[in-house]
């Protein structure tokens, strides 16, 4: 009886595991800040299991109006965890203009993710604002 008690609060637990990632304050839907083209982009993040992964719903060029890229629907992060106290890393991130994937760090403070990316030395950076 005690073996099926355990594994019954294991299967609980671990069925929650995605709804609580879900609950998380990082997912929603973020406008980046303009890249090398001048263009903007809404990234939606979501619960991915346990962790979290972002996909490029849209672009904007600077007057605002909705632009047709190739990168519209590609994953641009995944597997990333969060660590605690506003930080999410781990996983990867793709980064569109150069075609790498670097090694992510974010940092979420109120409604402004600040992103980074690195690969080996070469690192940027940008703060997103919650749509």
């Amino acid at each position: 009886m005690r073996i099926a008690l355990k594994l019954a609060v294991a299967a609980i637990v671990l069925s929650a595991m995605p709804a609580l990632a879900s609950d998380d304050p990082i997912v929603g839907v973020w406008k980046t800040e303009p890249d090398r083209k001048n263009l903007t982009s809404h990234i939606k993040i979501t619960a991915c299991g346990d962790k979290f992964c972002g996909q490029i719903l849209s672009a904007y060029d600077s007057s605002g109006k909705e632009v047709q890229t190739p990168n519209i629907g590609k994953k641009l992060f995944w597997d990333v965890s969060s660590q605690g106290g506003g930080g999410y890393g781990g996983g990867e991130f793709w980064v569109p203009l150069i075609n790498v994937d670097a090694v992510p760090q974010m940092t979420l403070q109120g409604d402004t993710l600040k992103v980074k990316g690195c690969e080996h030395h070469i690192c940027a950076h940008q703060s997103w604002t919650r749509l």
